[in-house]
């Protein structure tokens, strides 16, 4: 039987959509017509299950064929011949059922495939009795799609994938492949052009610079049951969240998450942080980026290791008691022409608009939130991370360039909604759909935005009209008190109210404060080097600022490095200066206090309830003294659910207040300073209240009764009920 010389160029273009109806063993009258494309190979044979061989005809271009007598057989091989004498005998990819059923390609159509991650990609598995990889790949508008690999020496010709019908998904067993082989997809576009692409799901990748594909089967056993089983015991917002942000490939350059695994948990553990953030883990070609350029959004960066051994590092904080969150973005992605861009030569990913398409400030691509497949890969991702991987938490970021239509965009740049607005309606669709989702499979994980603006019900539930958010960032905060901190004490009344104006909202969202990697940035400098005057006052301003920080309604986040006052801003390259530390060095001692102080402030806030339980409700909060801005004095109360309050007094001024007067509630009696960020173990001068102080029947801010601790100079205190 004739090949038709039509379906013969297509098949060797590689834009057949249906490569199994010309290539295997088909039904003839009379016999079976066995056909193969083995472009490499001078002889192809088939070998029946009895051990008997038929050699195929070549037709030239690498096809073979004949027609063997008798009914297609049940199982059967082919030897394939090479230049050199070698010979391969494999199992026919092209014998075999396809791999997705209907329900897979319906959900899949559909946009909700909630494990999407295992239908599309490369997955060892027996099919029809037989060892391989299945291969799967959405690329609705290509020609045609084929699977190349080191398996086929980088020739895509002899294993094109077929379509199945209107899901846009491309599909193939390949036998014999197994867990380590590299690979990627040559999509022929519409033009006709093709290119070689990484696999959107590959759970595995080269490390970069190499960009290939990796086939993953994992085998890791997980010892974090009884970490699953309580992490969701109470709502984020009304339990202790304290999070110490790192950049997983710079913490101690060098190391891998294995050797992460061995000395991460106890050190955040002696720190008292509840939980890590750490900076985008999926594959990125572009170090400098610090993972916020994803190409890989299944493959955990190959630069550290492998995905089980990213598991172990998981497991090991689990373990310590350690929550895991994991930055997140799903509000752009790179150019790269082997990764997602036009990825089967159109706009496919991302949206089909070059105004809604191109990212202004990053040179990215935004993803089109309203395609359904679109979406699906993202809410999938978000929970592949938390199923998976067993990750507490998602921080979501760049939310605020999902949802505005104009985000840095001029006038005519972009195109309004169809109500005429600058709000992105697919974007809020999608964030909700996320939160919805993550939460409903995933309890006890709990999501955090990076939301720039003053966007309604960002932590609202998506049943009530909000995105569904568990908490975040207060942005704000975080810019009007450091913007306060950056100013001579002298000139500090003049800007009193950046250290007060976030209670104006505090309680309209979930809030969590952030000294986040952004701050400590491109010409920003440390978070000690902010602040004005000497080396001691830098140092003191800075402890008292953490004091605050810690008191303040929100939960806190603070980068790594930050917490021992290093001097110089983050290198992505050299990671936190821990030299600032040893022995010999000078003034060691200066940054072993800072880090003391942050080892203190965690666990007397994981041991104060009145710090995190009603961080959500005015009723945890009520200032003493937020107008005091010529002494450059602030004093509240925090609650706990039982009423245990909590005074908090900072001075910001370099001058010691002595007999400062403050109104305190009528029920406590005396008062006992329980921290002071002027401790001499934090690097203070020491001055400090080192009796209880009684309450006098003197009427002061409000209140029937008061007490007059001395304030020390650029310093926090916390003072309990004696």
């Amino acid at each position: 039987m004739k090949l038709p010389a039509q379906d013969r160029a297509l098949l060797l273009a590689g834009a057949h959509h249906d490569p199994h109806a010309l290539l295997g063993a088909h039904p003839l009258p009379g016999g079976t017509l066995v056909r193969a494309l083995r472009p490499l190979a001078d002889r192809v044979a088939v070998r029946r299950p009895d051990g008997s061989r038929t050699p195929l005809t070549g037709l030239g271009d690498g096809l073979f064929q004949a027609v063997l007598p008798g009914p297609p057989p049940a199982d059967y091989q082919l030897v394939v011949g090479y230049p050199d004498g070698t010979e391969l005998v494999t199992h026919d990819p092209y014998r075999f059922l396809p791999t997705l059923g209907e329900l897979d390609l319906h959900l899949i159509a559909e946009g909700r495939h909630e494990r999407l991650w295992e239908a599309l990609g490369a997955h060892p598995t027996t099919h029809q009795g037989v060892a391989g990889t299945r291969f799967a790949v959405w690329a609705p508008n290509a020609q045609g799609v084929r699977v190349t690999g080191d398996f086929t020496h980088w020739d895509g010709t002899a294993l094109p994938m077929r379509s199945l019908g209107a899901s846009g998904v491309w599909e193939l067993f390949v036998p014999g492949v197994r867990p380590g082989a590299l690979y990627k997809f040559e999509v022929r576009g519409v033009d006709g052009t093709h290119t070689l692409r990484a696999d959107p799901f590959a759970r595995r990748t080269e490390c970069p610079p190499a960009t290939a594909s990796i086939v993953h089967e994992s085998d890791y056993s997980w010892g974090d049951a009884d970490w699953l089983a309580t992490r969701g015991a109470r709502p984020v917002h009304t339990g202790p969240l304290s999070v110490y942000e790192l950049h997983p490939a710079s913490w101690r350059p060098g190391l891998g998450y294995r050797e992460l695994a061995e000395q991460l948990p106890a050190y955040v553990r002696d720190l008292g942080f509840t939980h890590v953030e750490l900076m985008p883990p999926a594959e990125h070609p572009f170090g400098g980026s610090w993972g916020y350029q994803v190409t890989g959004y299944y493959a955990p960066t190959a630069r550290l290791g492998r995905p089980d051994d990213f598991k172990l590092l998981v497991d090991a904080l689990h373990q310590a008691g350690i929550g895991v969150l994991v930055d997140w973005v799903p509000a752009h992605f790179p150019k790269d022409d082997w990764a997602l861009a036009a990825f089967d030569g159109t706009p496919c990913y991302e949206h089909p608009d070059p105004r809604r398409a191109e990212h202004p400030d990053w040179g990215t691509l935004e993803f089109d939130y309203g395609r359904p497949e679109v979406r699906n890969l993202l809410v999938a991702n978000a929970l592949y991370w938390c199923e998976e991987y067993h990750v507490d938490g998602l921080r979501v970021d760049a939310v605020a360039s999902m949802l505005y239509l104009d985000y840095s965009r001029g006038e005519g740049e972009w195109l309004p909604n169809a109500h005429g607005g600058r709000e992105n309606p697919d974007a809020v669709s999608f964030l909700q759909e996320l939160n919805a989702t993550v939460h409903r499979r995933c309890p006890g994980v709990f999501t955090v935005a990076e939301e720039s603006t003053a966007w309604d019900g960002v932590t609202r539930a998506t049943e009530h009209g909000g995105l569904g958010f568990d908490l975040k960032w207060n942005l704000g905060w975080m810019h009007d008190t450091l913007l306060y901190l950056g100013e001579d004490p002298v000139h500090r009344a003049w800007h009193h109210h950046r250290m007060t104006f976030a209670l104006h909202y505090a309680y309209s969202e979930n809030y969590l404060l952030p000294i986040s990697h952004d701050e400590v940035v491109h010409g920003k400098g440390a978070l000690v080097s902010k602040m004005p005057g000497d080396w001691w006052r830098r140092r003191a301003d800075l402890r008292a600022y953490l004091g605050f920080m810690w008191s303040h309604p929100g939960k806190q986040l603070l980068f790594m490095g930050q917490e021992f006052a290093q001097g110089a801003e983050w290198s992505h390259v050299e990671g936190p200066q821990w030299w600032v530390l040893a022995d010999d060095y000078v003034a060691a001692g200066d940054h072993r206090g800072v880090r003391d102080l942050v080892r203190e402030l965690n666990h007397r806030y994981l041991a104060t309830p009145a710090l995190w339980e009603l961080d959500s409700d005015p009723a945890g909060f009520a200032w003493v003294a937020a107008e005091a801005a010529g002494d450059n004095v602030l004093a509240f109360l925090r609650f706990a659910a039982d009423g245990g309050p909590l005074l908090v007094v900072c001075n910001f001024s370099p001058v010691v207040r002595h007999d400062y007067r403050l109104g305190v509630p009528d029920r406590c009696h005396a008062w006992r300073e329980t921290l002071n960020t002027d401790d001499p173990r934090f690097g203070g001068g020491g001055v400090a209240n080192p009796e209880p102080l009684k309450a006098e029947t003197i009427p002061s801010h409000g209140q029937p009764v008061s007490i007059a601790p001395t304030l020390p100079p650029l310093a926090t205190l916390w003072l309990t009920p004696a």
